[in-house]
């Protein structure tokens, strides 16, 4: 087997590049000069509306934000390539301590602290001159979709009022990045719900709420703009994780995707992305990108929550455009997954952890004992020990560079989106029991939900426990426990047992519903289309070749379609996002299901799953046409478990200081100086976080001691930082602490520690990682916030500050 196909080099990465580390007082004032020039320029229209004719005023009539009225349908009557286009982004931070996360599904990953925000981010396109013909793409920095989430979100959007009513099912996407580092205790089935106690509501309405904001500040940000797309390579941030399953694929088929040793076809190396500029000011307000890479940098040991290799880039391009005069403010960058299923951001492969030194098992991903649990991928720097937090944000600067480079060169040549439709379906479909041919006339059938016993295998980016493997894995080589289990929730039939072979099954969960269901049987199919742009959503993981199979069978479809529309529209552009709107674990070839590694062991409904989901996708396809204007049937729709599922996660019962302290007060204060690249350290007397969630602030900041010449105008502080700081002035007002760092900032860590159960004393510590990339000398400070409850259940906000500290230029050492 060459090597290029087991595992890839941690190639070099360029540097960081086009970054200024925040707004300077610079910027400010060319913001206040700017705002002079538009109130003069109104003042002077306003002058002339008074003294010109009403014909020669109709020359200076301005398109009046997002009321969309006759007077814009006539003039976009003349631009076929123009769009309502609108972004919005919010805070979904659940509650980042004494919650299991979601994603590794261990019982013991409890979050003990926050490392990033996590986000939802909206994307919402219509048509200007049938403005309900619309579609909302969600980004959401959690593991998945779901299905309660997704009722929470329309029903949000409903109580909103009749502004709102243009969306529905039909054109809401809810998509996750599939981060593994995000709070749990959010999703709709009881299987999920397991390892994190059960559910919580807290961590629930977080993402509901902040994903209803962001579609809000979307919905509320329309303007008429231009999309243009484009496709890049991308190299060094995935592999094939499970290649063995991936040569089971036809070699011709394999062949057509193997273009280079760097480029083999075992993974999917292209980004899509999607830019949305406004026509007003020709400013780019958002980028919306494709790319399939497991959320998995960060390790299974990892208690700190974080949006991932995703929530970095998404991160890193949304600072390199703030100073960009390419971009408006407020822009927004969401980077969606695609066909992630057997792909791991851990590109050095997998190694065995027991000193032998050798990669794991190419077949099975074991070591010497004939065991998975030694057996852990490394990613580009594994050798730091940080829960792989140093590789993840490597990877996500892998995924922002090029993304960054396909954007300007998109500024310089534009690769519009034409045709101007916009049209959406999406129908909830049974799985548990669909019979149809394949394209060689076969009759087949899905059956209900099962997962084989290779899913307890886990994978090499996040192994399982005891004795089960991937690919071979079944009753008679593992221990008898586990067939009384299985046994236990439900023995399968015979006729489940035929329906899902080769896959020995372990959990037969689409069986059971008692005391609510434990996986889905009904699932979401949705496919958008903008233009010659066509976005499947999908509510499983596809494998790299399932996915090609599904976008090559819609692009064959939507070409069809496409051939007898009026004017013709380009070459179609179908990608695939998702994990979305509901979870539906893995979509695999049907090769790859005869492996049976934990891909095709975690494939719900059978060998025939990917060509069901290919099925159902192209009998709704003509609902895609440019003169659509019905829906397809509703579907069956599945539960929602929001108000009903159990939950055994106990809440604060209160929080103290100790004797002698108040909250806030510092434990353990700053240094005096600090070379750049040190860890700077503040603890404090804490209260618990799930207190409050803080959304859209901070439980820390840094604040930097700036310097302004006697007399300055001072500008306000930038919006987008934490907004309820006090600006602190010296006495000669040329001083002011202002905020440089907050919770949003990948190096400004913050972790909370329980010191007393009986007495509810805690600690709060908070890191400034000055490694980080845009930390400049001067002198600073930590402040902390905190929200303390009483035994009466009365919450109390507190603060706290460190002392002063100097970081250190090369110059001062």
């Amino acid at each position: 087997m060459p090597r290029s196909l087991r595992a890839e080099k941690a190639d070099a990465s360029p540097p960081l590049s086009g970054f200024r580390p925040h707004r300077d007082t610079a910027a400010r004032r060319r913001s206040i000069t700017t705002f002079i020039v538009v109130v003069l320029t109104i003042s002077v229209l306003l002058l002339l509306a008074t003294i010109l004719p009403a014909g020669s005023v109709q020359k200076f009539k301005l398109w009046s934000g997002f009321h969309i009225g006759e007077d814009w349908k006539a003039k976009s009557h003349h631009n076929e390539d123009e769009y309502l286009i609108g972004v919005g982004k919010a805070d979904i931070t659940g509650p980042c301590v004494e919650i299991n996360l979601m994603g590794y599904a261990d019982p013991h990953q409890i979050g003990t602290g926050l490392r990033q925000r996590l986000y939802s981010r909206a994307f919402i396109i219509a048509d200007p001159a049938n403005p309900s013909d619309r579609i909302v793409y969600l980004v959401l920095d959690t593991q998945s979709g779901d299905t309660a989430v997704r009722y929470g979100i329309l029903s949000g959007l409903q109580e909103l009022g009749p502004e709102y009513e243009d969306y529905g099912h039909h054109n809401l996407a809810v998509t996750g990045t599939h981060s593994h580092s995000g709070p749990g205790a959010w999703l709709n089935y009881l299987l999920p719900q397991i390892t994190s106690k059960g559910f919580d509501q807290q961590s629930y309405r977080a993402i509901v709420d902040g994903a209803i904001l962001s579609i809000r500040r979307a919905h509320e940000s329309l303007t008429p703009g231009r999309l243009s797309v484009g496709s890049t390579k991308v190299f060094g941030a995935n592999i094939n994780r499970s290649l063995f399953a991936y040569l089971a694929n036809p070699e011709e088929e394999r062949a057509r995707y193997n273009i280079s040793s760097e480029d083999d076809g075992s993974v999917d190396k292209d980004l899509t992305l999607l830019k949305f500029q406004r026509a007003s000011d020709g400013k780019n307000i958002g980028v919306l990108t494709w790319f399939p890479t497991h959320g998995t940098s960060v390790l299974g040991n990892n208690t700190l929550i974080s949006g991932d290799n995703k929530g970095v880039a998404a991160y890193l391009f949304e600072k390199s455009v703030l100073d960009d005069e390419t971009a408006a403010e407020g822009f927004v960058a969401g980077f969606s997954q695609a066909n992630v299923g057997d792909t791991s951001p851990n590109v050095l492969g997998a190694w065995c952890e027991d000193g032998s030194g050798q990669m794991c098992s190419f077949e099975n991903s074991t070591c010497n004992d004939g065991r998975s649990q030694q057996c852990h991928a490394r990613g580009p720097f594994f050798r730091v020990n940080d829960e792989g937090t140093s590789s993840c944000f490597e990877i996500g600067k892998r995924q922002y560079e090029p993304a960054r480079q396909l954007y300007n060169r998109l500024n310089e040549a534009s690769n519009p989106v034409r045709g101007r439709w916009v049209k959406s379906f999406h129908t909830f479909h049974n799985m548990s029991n669909h019979h149809f041919q394949l394209p060689n006339g076969t009759e087949v059938q899905t059956c209900p939900a099962a997962l084989g016993y290779s899913f307890a295998a886990g994978t090499s980016d996040g192994p399982g426990a005891f004795d089960f493997t991937q690919h071979g894995s079944n009753a008679s080589n593992t221990s008898p426990v586990w067939r009384v289990v299985s046994g236990i929730l439900k023995a399968p039939t015979e006729e489940q047992i035929a329906c899902h072979s080769p896959k020995p099954i372990l959990l037969d969960v689409g069986e059971v519903s008692s005391p609510y269901q434990w996986t889905p049987n009904v699932v979401d199919v949705q496919v958008f289309r903008v233009g010659q742009l066509v976005m499947i959503v999908s509510p499983g993981e596809a494998t790299t070749m399932a996915g090609r199979r599904w976008k090559n069978a819609v692009s064959d479809g939507v070409t069809a379609l496409f051939a007898n529309e009026a004017p013709q529209s380009a070459i179609p552009v179908v990608v695939l996002g998702g994990p979305a709107n509901s979870y539906t674990h893995y979509i695999t070839t049907e090769e790859e299901y005869g492996i049976q590694r934990y891909e095709g062991a975690s494939t719900l409904y059978g060998p025939h799953t990917l060509a069901a989901y290919i099925n159902v996708t192209l009998s709704w396809i003509p609902y895609l046409g440019s003169s659509a204007s019905s829906r397809p049937p509703h579907g069956p729709e599945p539960p929602n478990n929001s108000n009903r599922s159990l939950s055994f996660i106990p809440h604060v019962i209160h929080d103290s200081p100790p004797f002698f302290k108040q909250f806030g007060d510092i434990k353990q204060d700053v240094e005096e100086k600090y070379e750049k690249g040190a860890r700077v350290i503040a603890k404090f007397v804490g209260a618990n976080p799930r207190n409050d969630l803080r959304l859209e602030r901070s439980y820390a900041v840094v604040e930097k001691l700036v310097t302004l010449p006697v007399g300055s105008v001072l500008p306000s502080p930038e919006s987008s930082r934490e907004n309820d700081i006090r600006e602190e002035w010296s006495g000669n007002q040329e001083e002011k602490w202002e905020v440089v760092r907050d919770d949003r900032d990948w190096h400004l860590v913050f972790r909370w520690r329980r010191t007393s159960e009986l007495l509810g004393t805690s600690e709060v510590e908070i890191t400034w990682e000055t490694a980080d990339p845009w930390a400049e000398p001067g002198r600073y400070r930590i402040r902390y916030f905190g929200n303390a409850k009483s035994l009466a259940g009365e919450i109390t906000e507190f603060e706290g500050v460190s002392g002063t500290f100097e970081l250190l230029g090369a110059s001062d050492r």
